[in-house]
């Protein structure tokens, strides 16, 4: 259903798709597990572009490929000629000739548009400023785990700053069916766009889109919090001017007590303590957070094999 496909946005996925990834996810989490061999792209290699630098993207990727039998390629802007100002659909079209797929990490959402426009192997958008894909399945899998399969009848808040992270969890929620309350200072709410999708999106699956200002009416009764850092990669010279703006939507004990008594808490990293998180309750959560995090190894495999495999 997926071989050969682009994986840009969950938008662009069905919610049969949506669903197939995380089972796959759960069933190669489970082989490597158990000391199962699963060498499902032998022969295979992918590109990996970074154009912004990540810890849990480019581990999790090229140990991934390693596990399913295959190479990945580390490339950087002082590797390609992408950072001497090469068109990206000359990159996109002459990698096609030696690569079986390419994750890219980047900034504009139009470089990866374009990339996966004149490419003709498999593009999987490792993140831009809009939209984190591979992190909210992630997500969703560990949700599972914790929660349950069944994801129609949980409520997730998000709080913080209306970022490529809360786009890719309205789009995630809308496909499996969850309620989902975004909360975020009136300057800082999540692309209307994406958001009108989402909201529309919901309607295949009986998911509710929500936004408010109020970070206690989005967390009340949530059996999921999420958040994120307060200042994304390239808005460090903002942060003084955000930490004052978003003080209000930490997530601490207080905000927590709104919350259903069995919520858990999930941040994709890198989290900063006492920042948009505090310490006691990031280590009271510490456990699904980090699993969290080792779940993008496990989802990000799901989607290399269901796009590049033979």
């Amino acid at each position: 259903m997926l071989k050969g496909r682009d994986l840009l946005s969950i938008h662009e996925l069905s919610v049969d798709e949506v669903e197939m990834i995380l089972n796959f996810a759960a069933e190669l989490k489970a082989m490597q597990k158990a000391g199962v061999p699963h060498k499902i792209l032998e022969g295979k290699t992918l590109g990996m572009i970074f154009e912004k630098s990540s810890t849990r993207t480019r581990v999790s990727f090229e140990v991934g490929m390693y596990q399913l039998g295959g190479n990945a390629l580390f490339l950087s802007n002082r590797d390609l000629q992408l950072g001497r100002g090469e068109p990206i659909k000359d990159t996109a079209r002459v990698l096609s000739r030696y690569l079986d797929g390419i994750m890219i990490r980047t900034y504009g959402h139009d470089r990866v548009v374009e990339l996966a426009k004149y490419a003709d192997i498999p593009i999987i958008n490792g993140l831009t400023d809009l939209l984190h894909p591979c992190q909210v399945l992630t997500d969703l899998l560990t949700i599972r785990e914790h929660k349950g399969k069944n994801l129609k009848n949980l409520k997730m808040a998000y709080v913080g700053d209306g970022n490529n992270m809360t786009n890719s969890y309205m789009y995630g929620a809308a496909k499996v069916g969850m309620t989902l309350t975004v909360a975020t200072p009136a300057n800082y709410k999540p692309n209307n766009e994406v958001f009108n999708n989402a909201v529309e999106d919901a309607k295949q699956t009986g998911a509710s889109i929500n936004w408010v200002e109020d970070p206690i009416e989005a967390v009340k009764g949530a059996d999921i919090v999420v958040t994120d850092t307060w200042a994304s990669m390239g808005q460090e010279a903002e942060h003084d001017e955000r930490k004052k703006i978003f003080t209000p939507y930490q997530v601490n004990r207080e905000l927590l007590s709104y919350a259903d008594k069995r919520a858990i808490v999930m941040h994709c990293l890198p989290a900063y303590r006492d920042e948009e998180i505090t310490d006691d309750v990031f280590e009271a959560n510490a456990n699904v957070i980090f699993d969290e995090a080792e779940n993008r190894l496990h989802t990000q495999k799901a989607i290399m094999a269901l796009t590049m495999a033979d």
